[in-house]
């Protein structure tokens, strides 16, 4: 009798050890669910859970005319139900009734190629003024997350330069968020800017929307790109020890274009279909993070609620929807 008490204990202990520090947990085999303007359904889930997903995002956004501008619009009736309270509140329960776990990501839409990264208000009164709309913002989600039981939520997307300038704010803004959310934050920074985040040691991952430029090539080899994402793995590696948390890839993913890996997040440049360099790129992350035990996941970019008629053969997007990437992801997202 005492040596099975013995033994209970024991098996207690390394599963309390293997908790904590994060081993043999399995990856966020993630899907980035792009919002549309129609009702989710069941029959919209199926096509996720065929590839093996296991994580899903749901991004609302919010809406700035420019990046000096002071006000956010959001939630609003003029936006697609997925993006509102009640269209995130319904797909959230579908997904949850299928066992898949959920992100939310709200972040901000600049038109006319305006980019996140660079807001800057003009003066302490703007800054101010913009720093309480975007607090009404993503406490607005972060009080959804907590109601719907969304394990992860993302308190930022590619907000550098305002990081970077206001850090008190920042901290002020993650100790409200956790008074109101108990589940984990993560933050997604910008691949090239993901290193000078000062508040990483508040957040339970490290974020990272990984579009890293990594060869020149039409059709790179998988080959070139693992060599090209060695000394970046590097730099991963040592910031996850550092911080003794894990990297977690917010967004990744590629074209299906010539040139994918010259410039992932820019799609406003040549779209020649090139499926063979997007399942290469793919293939090459996979190859590169999945089996790092400091990695945790990622959540590709991205797939559209009418599989159907998403992506196939023609489209140079970022879909892997119908196309042979798609085998791929469903390969190595069954890996546990």
């Amino acid at each position: 009798m005492k040596v099975i008490r013995w033994k209970f204990y024991v098996v207690c202990f390394y599963c309390i050890l293997l908790s904590n520090f994060g081993f043999g947990q399995s990856k966020i085999n993630g899907i980035s669910f792009v919002a549309s303007d129609r009702e989710v359904t069941t029959n919209a889930i199926e096509p996720i859970i065929a590839i093996n997903a296991n994580w899903v995002t749901l991004m609302p956004f919010g809406f700035m005319k420019t990046e000096s501008d002071t006000s956010i619009a959001f939630n609003s009736k003029q936006q697609w139900i997925n993006e509102r309270k009640e269209g995130i509140e319904s797909t959230s329960k579908l997904f949850k009734n299928k066992k898949i776990k959920i992100m939310l990501k709200p972040q901000i839409w600049i038109p006319k190629g305006g980019f996140t990264g660079h807001i800057k208000m003009k003066s302490e009164k703007e800054w101010i003024t913009f720093e309480n709309n975007y607090e009404k913002f993503i406490l607005f989600y972060a009080t959804i997350a907590q109601s719907t039981n969304c394990e992860l939520f993302c308190i930022g997307t590619e907000l550098n330069s305002f990081v970077i300038a206001r850090p008190k704010y920042w901290n002020d803004l993650i100790s409200k968020i956790k008074k109101i959310y108990k589940g984990k934050i993560t933050y997604a920074e910008n691949w090239d800017t993901y290193k000078s985040v000062p508040f990483i040691s508040k957040l339970d991952y490290i974020g990272i929307d990984a579009y890293f430029p990594l060869d020149t090539t039409k059709t790179p080899t998988i080959k070139a790109i693992e060599t090209a994402w060695q000394p970046l793995k590097k730099e991963m590696q040592q910031l996850a020890k550092k911080h003794n948390k894990k990297i977690l890839f917010t967004e990744y993913g590629y074209q299906s274009k010539d040139y994918t890996t010259l410039e992932p997040w820019d799609h406003s440049k040549s779209r020649i279909v090139n499926l063979k360099a997007q399942e290469n790129a793919l293939t090459a992350i996979f190859n590169q993070f999945w089996k790092e035990d400091w990695f945790a996941g990622g959540f590709l970019w991205k797939w559209y609620d009418n599989n159907k008629e998403a992506g196939g053969n023609a489209d140079s997007d970022y879909t892997v929807q119908n196309k042979p990437s798609e085998k791929i992801v469903k390969k190595q997202y069954s890996k546990k």
